[in-house]
C-alpha cells in the first residue's frame, strides 16, 4: 500500500508551502483517520532520505498531538538503502537488495503473530513508490489530497503509467478540506 500526501494536480513534492506535520494535530477527524491506519499497519516502509527526514524530525519528539511519532517509534520499518548501515532508530530493518525483490519477499512473509494479513506502508519515497508502482507491487493507493495546485514537482504517478481500471475503495472530505482517496488496481 502506498500513502501520500498530493495536491490537487497530483504532485507530491513539497515545493511550497502546502503540507504541514504538526498542523494535522490540530484537526480531530484526521487525527483519528491517521491513528485508525497507523493501528493497522504492520510495517513502515521508506527510501533512505525520507527514512533520514522522518528519524531527524518524528523520532523522540515530545508533545506531538497528531501521534506520528509514537507510531514510527513502535512501527517495525524497513528502508530500502543501499547506503545506509545503521538506521540508528529501534525496529528498523536496511534492505540492501534489489528493492522489488526486497519488498516482495517482505509481503510474502506470513502475517505478525495475531494478524490476519500485512498491511506494509509505503510513504513518501516517491523514487521507490515509483519503482514498486512499475513491478505491481502496490495493492492499494491512498492519497490525502490538499486543495492546493502547486504546478511543479514530482507527481505520485510515474509518467508514462497507465493503469486502465482502479476501484475506488473510498473518498472522504475532512473539515479542513483535505480528502482521503483509496483505489486499488482490478485485474
Amino acid at each position: 500500500m502506498i500513502t501520500q500526501n498530493v495536491t490537487l494536480d497530483g504532485a507530491v513534492e513539497m515545493l511550497g508551502d502546502w503540507f504541514d506535520a504538526q498542523g494535522q494535530g490540530d484537526q480531530p477527524d484526521l487525527t483519528e483517520e491517521m491513528r485508525r491506519q497507523d493501528a493497522a499497519a504492520t510495517a513502515f516502509l521508506c527510501g533512505r532520505r525520507t527514512f533520514e527526514d522522518l528519524r531527524g524530525y518524528w523520532r523522540d519528539l515530545a508533545d506531538d498531538t497528531t501521534g506520528v511519532s509514537d507510531y514510527l517509534d513502535g512501527v517495525d520499518k524497513y528502508v530500502v538503502s543501499s547506503t545506509l548501515t545503521e538506521p540508528a532508530w529501534d525496529r528498523t530493518t536496511v534492505l540492501s537488495g534489489d528493492p522489488v525483490a526486497e519488498v516482495a519477499a517482505l509481503k510474502a512473509a506470513p502475517a505478525p503473530e495475531g494478524r490476519d494479513g500485512t498491511d506494509i506502508v509505503l510513504t513518501g519515497s516517491i523514487r521507490l513508490a515509483h519503482t514498486l508502482i512499475a513491478a505491481g507491487l502496490a495493492d492499494e493507493y491512498r492519497q490525502f489530497v490538499f486543495p492546493v495546485v502547486q504546478g511543479a514537482g514530482r507527481r505520485f504517478f510515474p509518467d508514462g503509467l497507465a493503469l486502465p481500471r482502479m476501484e475506488t475503495l473510498e473518498s472522504r472530505t475532512f473539515r479542513s478540506g483535505l480528502t482521503l482517496l483509496r483505489h486499488r488496481p482490478v485485474g
